[in-house]
């Protein structure tokens, strides 16, 4: 079970560290934009719908990265009234509830990107570009969202049963 947390962690790492890149493209998408806009008098008609793409990926690519990180927003006004064993059991709960919500959009999402990619959806901009790779980052970023949600449930049932077990032995030399 290690080698699989392990293993889920370094992709989402390698995941994370590779999708914050497509922060840059946006960057230099949008300042190209306002430049062709504002000083040249000649508005692009692409880049805003591919802005709105690119950062929508990202957000998506970006979640199990954040997971693993603490970065996602999280009800402290509830789990701050746990502590030991109780706070793990409520995160076990937290995890659940996200390889739940991962797994239920999962099937629509692939089904959304292969309609797509079967019909070679095009956006409705004048360039008519393909919008299925959208489509498939959406559910590559969902698919490493649950496995991020079941190596963080994994390492926290670890923990339960260590903290049993540790609160066992102490039990016994007290």
């Amino acid at each position: 079970m290690r080698s699989f947390v392990k293993a889920v962690e370094t992709i989402s790492e390698y995941s994370g560290r590779w999708s914050a890149w497509i922060i840059y493209v946006g960057i230099i998408m949008l300042t190209f934009e306002v430049f062709a806009r504002y000083f040249f008098n000649s508005p692009t008609v692409w880049a805003h719908g591919y802005t709105q793409r690119l950062f929508g990926s990202y957000f998506i690519l970006i979640g199990a990265y954040t997971f693993i990180h603490k970065g996602h927003v999280r009800i402290d006004l509830i789990q701050g009234k746990f502590s030991g064993r109780g706070a793990i059991v409520f995160d076990v709960i937290n995890a659940g509830f996200l390889v739940m919500w991962s797994g239920l959009l999962m099937p629509s999402l692939w089904r959304f990107f292969w309609k797509a990619y079967q019909i070679g959806e095009k956006d409705e901009m004048v360039l008519a570009h393909p919008i299925w790779w959208v489509k498939g980052l959406l559910f590559v970023g969902m698919v490493l969202i649950c496995l991020q949600g079941i190596s963080e449930l994994v390492k926290k049932i670890m923990e339960i049963v260590n903290f049993d077990t540790a609160s066992q032995g102490q039990g016994e030399s007290n």
